[in-house]
Parts: C-alpha cells; structure tokens; sequence
C-alpha cells in the first residue's frame, strides 16, 4: 500500500488486476475520458500496457472502502516531455500524473479530488516534486475542474497534442507548483 485517506486506498499494480483493467478499458464510458472508445482493451492489450513496461511509472489500484474502483500513475518527467510540456531547462524535481475513476457508480462524489489532493500531497512528501503535471483534453471540463480543485493550474494549452477517438485533441497543461502551493493545499 502506498496511501491511505479515509476510505480511499491506493496500492500497487499486482498482476491480479488485469481483469480489473480490462473490464474498466472496454467499457465505453470510461473509455470516452481515457483511451477513447475506439480502442478497447482486451487482456492480452491490458497486459502488453500495463505489465511488459519498463522505466519508471509507478502503477497503482485505488480502492473505495473494500472496493477497487480505479487506477492511477505516477512518473518522473523524462527528457522528451520535459521539452514538450516546455520544461527543458528547468532543475525542478517534475512528476506526471494520470488517473481514472473505473466504476462510474463513484463519479462526481468528491473521490476523484480526494485521490488528486492525497496523490500530490504524497509525491510532495515522498519524493520532494516540486512541481505536479497532468493533461487533461481541453474539452473535459469535469476533470479540470477536480484538478483546479485540487490546486492545479492551467500554464499551457498543448494544441493537438493527443490522439483520441479518430483525432488529435488540444490537451490542458496543469501543474501543482509545490514552490507557489506549499502546504496551503486541501491535503
């Protein structure tokens, strides 16, 4: 486990979960926010994703009470995407983010910014980032909001800049500045 807040838990990965996985990223519904519901996961993609990789994200489950209800990700910027997000030349210490909610049952109840604020507030106090990332497509204005919420900003619009659903879409820049932020977030 890494994390604990209230009923929300957040654990590693383990190789149990890939059915987890697949019936979340075959489910149109979460795959119009993550993925696209063009591109369906079936066990052998889920597997080839989430468990043959190498490098340095760190997979976890995140669990509601007693039930697995989503997945998260976090990761040190490497090179390539510190140039792209406009980094290159900055010392920051920079984590990457990604996270979804599987079971939609759990949507818009606060959990997804209880899972923001808890995630951050562990990458801050754990591995020193100074600075927090996600990009979210422009046009999901839920989960900006959550991320707004959670002390995030908006620095940069990234145009055309991820491919989902037969086209690539304009995706928000958002950084939690440790330096700004402090310990005057919700954490």
């Amino acid at each position: 486990m890494f994390f604990e807040k209230d009923r929300l838990v957040v654990r590693s990965l383990e190789k149990k979960d890939n059915k987890l996985l697949v019936k979340w990223l075959s489910n149109p519904l979460i795959l119009k926010y993550y993925e696209g519901r063009d591109n369906p996961f079936n066990l052998e993609k889920v597997n080839r994703k989430f468990f043959n990789q190498k490098g340095r994200v760190t997979r976890c489950i995140v669990e509601y009470g007693v039930e697995e209800i989503g997945y998260c990700q976090f990761y040190p910027l490497d090179n390539h995407t510190r140039k792209i997000y406009g980094y290159e030349n900055n010392p920051d210490i920079i984590y990457g983010m990604d996270q979804f909610i599987g079971e939609s049952t759990y949507w818009n109840k606060g959990i997804g910014t209880l899972l923001i604020q808890v995630l951050v507030h562990y990458l801050v106090n754990q591995y020193e980032a100074d600075k927090i990332v996600l990009d979210p497509q422009a046009w999901n204005e839920r989960a900006i909001h959550c991320y707004k919420k959670s002390g995030f900003q908006k620095v940069k619009l990234l145009p055309r800049h991820e491919w989902h659903e037969g086209e690539y879409r304009n995706c928000w820049l958002m950084e939690y500045n440790n330096k700004v932020e402090g310990e005057s977030s919700n954490c």
